[in-house]
């Protein structure tokens, strides 16, 4: 194939316009391709932008259902805890009455001695054997 030939496929093709394409292509093909490279990263990182960003959102909301969580697990605890001390202060409460007992019948009631006062004045008696 002759020039001739080559011009007239050319021509065919698009005249002028083609050439300075053709050339235009052939001289930036590399500044070209470093653009849809440039261009690829650039979507390839917002992307990546687009799922951090998710990411912590979704962290973020996890966070705050555990913060909730654990408040919520606190108020149970404190309120067992109360409900504990509570038990507890009643079943003291229940020692102490059965020490203060009385051991007389109803009728001698204004002379009462509960078992404590007893154990009481019974300890200060074997006290004071021992120390005889």
């Amino acid at each position: 194939m002759g020039l001739n030939e080559w011009l007239a496929v050319l021509g065919a093709l698009g005249g002028f316009e083609a050439i300075k394409w053709i050339v235009n292509f052939y001289v930036n093909r590399k500044t070209n391709a470093r653009k849809e490279d440039a261009s690829a990263d650039s979507m390839e990182d917002e992307n990546e932008r687009k799922q951090v960003d998710w990411l912590e959102d979704r962290i973020a909301q996890r966070d705050m259902k555990i913060d909730t969580i654990y408040v919520e697990l606190r108020n149970e605890q404190n309120d067992k805890l109360s409900w504990i001390h509570k038990c507890h202060e009643l079943e003291l409460q229940l020692k102490d009455a059965e020490h203060n007992r009385c051991d007389r019948p109803d009728s001698e009631c204004g002379r009462r001695i509960p078992p404590r006062r007893i154990a009481l004045i019974n300890k200060k008696e074997e006290k004071n054997e021992s120390i005889d």
